[in-house]
Order: C-alpha cells, then structure tokens, then sequence
C-alpha cells in the first residue's frame, strides 16, 4: 500500500510515518517512480513501533531492538534484550505507582472539595500536591526526559 493509506490504517500522518523511515525504522520498498510501498512487513514493524511507543520506549531504544532482531541470535542479543526490558519494566513499575498514588490523591482532593469545602482544606490538598510533587522530583513520577 502506498503511505496515505499505510498512515490512515495506523491513524498516523504521513509525516509521522516518513520521520520514521528516516530514522531507520521503516523499510518501504521503493518504486522506480518514487513511490513507497509498505508491505506486511511494514505494517507489522509499525504495530511494534506503536506498542513500544506506547509503553514509554523512546525511538532510539526501539531503532536498537529492531537492529538487534535482524542480527543472528546470540546470547549477547538476548542479554542486551533483557536488560533494556527490565529497565522499561522498571520504570512502568516506577509510573504504576505514581499513578496509583495521584489516583488515590485526586480521590481524596474531590472528597475534600466537596460541597465547597475547598477552603476548609486548602492546606491538606496544597500538601496533596506537594507530596506528589515530591514523587516526581524522586524519581518516582513521569519524567519526560525517560
């Protein structure tokens, strides 16, 4: 298929799906034309870009499982492989938890709202954001620079 309708299928622009092939993550095979055609092997690269995407892994980090997929298989493959997935289960677990304490904050801070009770307990939602605050500066929150 042709990009307009390889990015449509995967709800992606066509820019977005070049800036991936120009960072070495997609193959298309190009015609003598000039035109690209992306096949199931395309379509199934960008299924695994989506979904590392997804779990937080950057580009870099996907461009390097896709470089090692194409090497034999080799033990030093596997352990690299490994290390790179305990690191990214590492820092979803670090997310789970944020996001499990964020949840149970925002609960509590609706509870304490409620029925215009914001001023009551300014202080303790004011505390609520802090702590929170804290997690990220931690190291325990998301950080855009992971």
């Amino acid at each position: 298929m042709k990009i307009k309708q390889f990015a449509e299928k995967f709800q992606l622009s066509t820019d977005t799906v070049r800036y991936y092939e120009k960072e070495g993550l997609l193959h298309p095979q190009k015609l003598n034309n000039g035109y690209r055609v992306y096949d199931g092997t395309c379509e199934q690269t960008m299924k695994f870009i989506l979904v590392l995407r997804q779990l937080g892994f950057t580009l870099q980090e996907i461009n390097y499982l896709l470089t090692l997929e194409k090497k034999p298989i080799s033990t030093e493959c596997n352990e690299e492989t490994v290390q790179l997935f305990s690191a990214k289960i590492a820092h979803i677990e670090q997310l789970m938890h944020f996001y499990q304490h964020a949840r149970q904050s925002l609960q509590l801070t609706k509870t304490l709202m409620a029925d215009g009770q914001f001023k009551n307990n300014q202080e303790k939602i004011n505390s609520l954001i802090e702590d929170m605050y804290q997690n990220l500066q931690q190291g325990r929150g998301y950080n855009e620079t992971t």
